[in-house]
């Protein structure tokens, strides 16, 4: 919970450039006169849970600790809420990061792929269908076998995305996709088994098993997806909320505000006023 200052005085960093570190839920002053002249008004500014995706995480509606959480977008952060980081070798072999969260907790996670597969194929046929309408043409080729490593470097910036998933498929012995259905199901059924390889991973690092797993952020709309990920993972899924930054963001400012005297009692209030869509096996 500060700078590492060894290894910043290793480097050779000036320290002055490292910035007291200030927890969120902290009121750091109001607007420059400027400001307020030019807006109308004049508000307390209040540091979130920083950066997006600890504002996602701290919109979970659950106030147990019996999840997984996954904040989904063009990537996805998948992990669990932990009073303390584990900084083992094994951790770090496992590429687990702790990243920083709402009042003193950790973001125990794993960075892996998430919908930019899917973004870019999309962009390969110039935005012509939704998400939704891909979702369906995907479940339409839910037989189609073949299945790519969701976070091979290959796909983190292909010239094609389209190209890459067919010859990543063929450089493996599988069936080649042809079809924008064929390429999305492979696409959506790969993400869902990475997701159920990184579950399995966060029990082997904790030693317990969680029940369900909630997927916030935009990721939590794509409804295929989500009956993939139960199924994959035989675990339930709880989808929603899709604005989870923002909504962690204004949360962190209520609490600030005393709107809400607890984080148990915000997520309770996150549960019931935005539709959680539950997907079992």
């Amino acid at each position: 919970k500060d700078w590492d200052y060894e290894l910043i005085d290793m480097l050779g960093y000036p320290r002055k450039m490292f910035q007291k570190l200030i927890m969120p839920g902290t009121g750091i002053g109001h607007l420059s006169d400027k400001i307020r002249e030019e807006v109308g008004f004049d508000v307390e500014v209040v540091v979130p849970a920083t950066h997006d995706t600890g504002s996602a995480v701290l919109a979970v509606p659950a106030n147990d600790d019996d999840f997984i959480y996954i904040s989904s977008g063009t990537w996805s952060l998948m992990g669990i809420e932990r009073k303390e980081a584990d900084c083992s070798e094994k951790s770090c072999e496992m590429n687990f990061t702790n990243e920083g969260g709402y009042a003193g907790r950790f973001r125990y996670l794993k960075n892996i792929m998430g919908l930019w597969m899917i973004q870019s194929v999309r962009h390969e046929v110039n935005d012509a269908y939704s998400f939704a309408e891909i979702c369906a043409m995907a479940e339409k080729a839910k037989d189609f076998p073949s299945r790519v490593d969701a976070n091979d470097e290959c796909f983190l910036s292909p010239d094609n995305m389209t190209q890459e998933v067919k010859d990543y498929c063929r450089r493996t012995g599988q069936k080649v996709p042809e079809t924008l259905g064929e390429i999305a199901t492979v696409i959506y059924t790969s993400l869902a088994e990475c997701y159920a390889k990184t579950a399995k991973e966060l029990e082997e690092m904790t030693g317990r098993t969680y029940t369900r797993i909630h997927i916030i952020g935009g990721g939590s709309n794509a409804g295929y997806l989500n009956e993939l990920t139960a199924k994959a993972t035989k675990k339930e899924i709880h989808a929603g909320p899709g604005e989870a930054t923002a909504i962690g963001n204004i949360t962190a400012q209520m609490l600030k505000a005393e709107e809400f005297k607890t984080v148990e009692e915000a997520r309770a209030i996150i549960h019931e006023s935005f539709g959680v869509k539950v997907h079992k096996e």
